[in-house]
């Protein structure tokens, strides 16, 4: 088989493009493939399809597959013709997007590459450009968002997490499995964008919106979502976080007292209060067993937070408000003020906490993604500014289907 027979095969160069010249260069270790129109082929707008008259012809390289160890590039000039509508525009080739400098092969295999590595390591093995490379992430990301079909999520999670430090963060809506939306800040507005992108039957097709205790994302599901009111979940994880922190806020005000007084029952026991029994070793089970049967403050706060933990499995809406309501007596009753500070703002969400309960909604996996964020940022080694880091969110966890048309995997 002939080098031009071949390289037409294995581009997928078909009538009415013809590969005409193939040009090894052993020094600059590359080849160039040349390929050229068939004579007195008609072109059309690749806007509106007119049928155009030509205009001139651009020569252009794209960078296609490697051959063995030499780099491969496919050089032809393409057409431009005069359409009545658009003026004069570039048609389409069938081996490249429109823009792109790649043939699709090429920013598919790049794609490949990004999903395993970061972009500082795809340009060190590719012997590309970061900007290259984020080029082509970029154009992923756009395809699979305009791919993206229009559906009913009956489920949604709303999470934050940081850019950077100094409380700089983006908003993330997910169904537990994959983002379907990343604004900037946490704002009701952030939130808002969203649900600017629903028609009013997928609104009404939410059964449940799990978040934490933000008044920003409570305000946007208010005014957007139908009966939002009995949708909006308070997460077990939220409010077991901070019943944690109070408890542990005890902890180290009893312990600084204690130690005053020449007593160190405390010390050295932090993770015993904050760790789940279960997690607890045999011997830290015995240690922690006489701890929580004291006498000491830590130990009746945290009783109150172990009981808060319990009533999450009720199906009964009135009995589920009944021993929210006996808990509440106990929590502003205990004389303990970090304790009496968590239970002022459940009684103030009460609402959404027992919805929380009858849904049977978490927002674990809207907290999963979020870790899975955190690895995206730690791989990369931060982002030079947040439209590059929503980009990478959605690029990995936004479940798009982002290679090039006619490219599967």
């Amino acid at each position: 088989m002939r080098d031009k027979e071949l390289y037409k095969q294995i581009m997928g160069i078909h009538r009415p493009w013809e590969v005409t010249e193939v040009e090894l260069s052993v020094e600059r270790e590359e080849v160039r493939v040349h390929v050229e129109l068939e004579a007195g082929t008609q072109q059309t707008c690749p806007h509106c399809g007119t049928l155009c008259s030509g205009y001139d012809k651009r020569r252009r390289t794209w960078r296609h597959l490697d051959t063995c160890q030499y780099k491969t590039l496919l050089v032809a000039e393409v057409p431009r013709v005069s359409c009545p509508e658009h003026g004069v525009v570039t048609v389409v080739v069938p081996w490249a997007e429109s823009g792109s400098g790649f043939t699709a092969l090429y920013e598919a295999l790049v794609i490949d590459w990004l999903k395993e590595a970061s972009i500082q390591a795809v340009s060190r093995q590719l012997s590309l450009s970061w900007n290259a490379i984020n080029g082509i992430m970029q154009r992923a990301v756009k395809r699979g968002l305009g791919r993206r079909q229009t559906e009913a999520v009956p489920h949604i999670g709303v999470d934050e997490t940081a850019f950077k430090k100094g409380h700089d963060y983006v908003t993330v809506v997910s169904d537990g499995k994959r983002v379907l939306h990343v604004a900037d800040e946490r704002k009701t507005a952030s939130l808002e964008s969203y649900y600017a992108t629903l028609t009013p039957e997928q609104k009404a097709g939410i059964e449940s919106v799990s978040m934490d205790m933000w008044p920003a994302y409570i305000k946007a599901t208010l005014d957007h979502i139908p009966d939002a009111r009995s949708k909006i979940a308070f997460d077990k994880f939220h409010v077991a976080k901070y019943l944690g922190a109070a408890v542990d806020k005890v902890r180290k005000q009893e312990h600084r007292a204690l130690m005053s007084e020449g007593w160190e029952d405390l010390k050295g026991t932090k993770y015993h209060w904050l760790t789940n029994l279960s997690k607890l070793g045999r011997k830290r089970q015995c240690e922690f067993k006489v701890l929580r049967e004291s006498t000491l403050k830590t130990a009746r706060a945290w009783a109150i937070k172990d009981l808060a933990m319990r009533l999450w499995n009720y199906v009964s809406q009135t009995w589920a408000e009944k021993r929210w309501k006996q808990w509440l007596s106990w929590a502003v009753r205990c004389r303990l003020e970090p304790i009496r500070q968590v239970a002022r703002i459940i009684k103030k969400h009460l609402w959404g906490i027992i919805n929380a309960v009858l849904l049977k909604v978490t927002n674990g996996g809207a907290e999963s993604i979020n870790s899975r964020i955190k690895m995206i940022k730690i791989r990369s080694r931060g982002f030079r500014n947040k439209a590059r880091y929503i980009n990478a969110i959605y690029f990995h966890l936004g479940g798009l289907d982002l290679y090039p048309e006619g490219v599967s995997r």
